[in-house]
């Protein structure tokens, strides 16, 4: 079904099934007269009818079938969404003007502001003045224009009116006039937008502003406007709403902060634009409890701790106690941001809690565990030492059974018979907290001190000192020994003990010309009965109950003696002046040898 007023007709369609049914109302002009007009349109069985006022006209159709509604009913149009559904409505544009108490046969009169589901460009205020009858007459229509053009344009019109136009076109032999076009203008901006009439606090985050309606508003209101701005702060509105119901005169503004001066504004907008009250309603909201409040902090020391705690990020108000708890139980109450906590165990735990207060009410802030300064650890026990083999030590140790705090690092210090223990290095230092360590690179048959220390961050314990000898070897750095002659026949050799013994020395080898010829505990041996000027060679060898080693070889001679034995010469003249001399050595020259030549006779002079 579809109902519709077009130049002074008023249609009626109904489509029910198969069956079109049409019925045509002439009104004329008589409708635009400023005041109500009722409209009435039924269907009893197979007549239809309509009648505006005194009005009436009906169809009779007999196939017409029983019309059920079961789709939305749209009044004054149809959203643009849907126009394409039903092109064969050839549907005007929306409707103009004013309606009021709609009803269907069945059912009450319906408020179309509360059952409606959606409204579009719809003044639920009220209708225009009855001003406008004069402009419903053709003939007292106002001549726009006459000429030639077929277009116009006309200015100083009044803003939100409605006005009719039509052309007529006409020549020698007549005129022809166009229906009537219905246009309005567009809306102002509004004037003199009020002040707020009233502000009330809901709480400290929202208002509820109340407000006259704006008079002398020349269009639709399509909103109203709420802001607040902080007194004294930037022009930017700290917080707003928009309220498209413009039936109600009352809003709720959110987004406020407690304890604070706001000063309340409100905007009333059309499609002209917006205006904002010139003066502005002041409020201060009230206190509220604190937000962010801050857990407290505290520096550490071995039986106490130094509490601390800054003022609520947001306080909401004036903050008039602070109480601070201990493991549940308030330990201190009052106003300052201090407070120490005494006699208490060295790194131990203790969970705190901080509340602060306004006059609306309190916050607590998060539990926080703080925890004492940490100490040394109580004892640390001597590590266990275990001989793997001449240069390697294996330690393991236990983890302290009173840390007195978090373990931090393990060190190991060392000290050996070879300096008297008198000088300590470190040769473990880590925070990687393992129970062992294997110290290699150590000198065989070795007395060595072993401690442990367990640190925290409040320091370090050491342990009682471990004793372990490591294993005998073989001697290292076996010395060269040191051959001396005195006479042609014989050595006296001495040595001393090797740079490293790596055990007990057993006993001492001298080899002289690669034969064993003393094998004893002495470092010093007598050789005789030697050749004078006899080249010798010498080493000595060192051993422990693990083995031998030799030390580098050396060569020395026996002194010199006499050359023993005849020296044959033989002599042969190579001219009246010249005598060659040859000679054997001695049998035994018994060192190294030079020759003097003798010679007696009858010499030249000058020769």
């Amino acid at each position: 079904a579809q109902i519709e007023l077009k130049s002074g007709m008023l249609n009626i369609f109904l489509k029910a099934g198969i069956v079109f049914t049409q019925v045509d109302l002439w009104l004329g002009l008589s409708y635009c007269d400023g005041k109500w007009n009722k409209v009435t349109v039924n269907k009893e069985g197979s007549v239809v009818s309509a009648s505006v006022n005194e009005l009436r006209e009906q169809m009779l159709e007999p196939h017409v079938q029983e019309l059920n509604v079961n789709s939305p009913v749209y009044v004054g149009g149809i959203p643009p969404a849907i126009q394409n559904f039903y092109k064969e409505l050839a549907l005007e544009q929306g409707f103009g003007g004013c309606m009021k108490d709609v009803k269907f046969t069945r059912g009450a009169v319906v408020n179309l502001a509360s059952v409606s589901s959606s409204a579009v460009r719809v003044n639920l205020d009220g209708c225009l003045s009855t001003d406008s009858a004069v402009n419903c007459r053709g003939n007292d229509s106002i001549l726009l224009y006459q000429g030639k053009e077929q277009s116009v344009y006309e200015s100083g019109l009044q803003p939100f009116t409605e006005y009719l136009y039509r052309v007529v076109a006409s020549n020698e032999g007549g005129s022809l006039s166009s229906a009537w076009t219905r246009v309005r203008t567009r809306e102002s901006v509004p004037q003199n937008v009020p002040t707020p009439s009233r502000v009330h606090s809901i709480n400290g985050y929202s208002i509820e502003v109340t407000w006259d309606k704006p008079a002398g508003v020349i269009g639709v209101i399509e909103k109203y406007i709420l802001k607040a701005y902080e007194e004294d702060g930037p022009s930017v509105p700290i917080t707003s709403a928009e309220l498209a119901d413009t039936s109600m005169l009352t809003g709720i503004l959110t987004g406020l902060r407690p304890f604070t001066n706001y000063a309340v504004t409100l905007t009333a907008c059309t499609l002209g634009g917006c205006t904002e009250s010139l003066h502005a309603l002041n409020i201060s909201t009230p206190q509220e409890a604190p937000e962010d409040v801050q857990s407290p902090t505290a520096i550490s020391f071995p039986t106490s701790l130094l509490m601390s705690w800054s003022p609520p990020k947001t306080p909401n108000g004036i903050i008039t106690q602070y109480t601070l708890y201990m493991n549940g139980v308030p330990i201190y109450l009052g106003n300052g941001t201090k407070y120490v906590v005494k006699d208490l165990a060295g790194f131990t735990p203790h969970q705190f809690l901080l509340t602060a207060c306004t006059l609306a009410g309190c916050t607590n802030s998060s539990q926080v565990t703080l925890f004492t300064a940490q100490l040394p650890p109580s004892h640390v026990d001597a590590p266990v030492l275990t001989v793997l083999d001449p240069r390697t030590i294996y330690v393991q140790w236990k983890e302290p059974v009173a840390a007195n705090g978090i373990l931090d690092r393990y060190m190991i210090y060392i000290a050996n018979s070879e300096q008297n223990f008198t000088k300590w290095n470190v040769i473990y230092n880590s925070t990687e907290l393992f129970l062992d360590f294997t110290i290699h690179q150590l000198f065989p048959s070795t007395e060595y001190l072993i401690k442990l220390a367990a640190c925290t961050a409040g320091g370090c314990s050491i342990s009682e000192a471990s004793t372990a000898i490591t294993d005998e070897s073989t001697p290292e750095g076996v010395p060269a020994p040191k051959a001396q002659s005195y006479s042609s026949d014989s050595f006296n050799i001495s040595w001393t003990k090797p740079e490293y013994p790596n055990g007990i020395i057993a006993s001492y080898g001298l080899y002289m010309d690669g034969v064993l010829m003393q094998n004893s505990s002495q470092l010093s041996c007598y050789a005789y009965g030697l050749a004078p000027w006899s080249l010798h060679s010498f080493r000595v060898q060192a051993c422990t109950a693990k083995g031998c080693a030799l030390g580098p070889l050396v060569e020395a001679r026996t002194m010199e003696a006499s050359p023993q034995g005849t020296i044959d010469v033989f002599a042969t003249v190579d001219g009246s002046k010249e005598v060659q001399l040859k000679w054997l050595a001695p049998n035994n020259p018994n060192g190294k040898l030079t020759y003097t030549v003798l010679v007696t006779g009858l010499f030249y002079a000058g020769q």
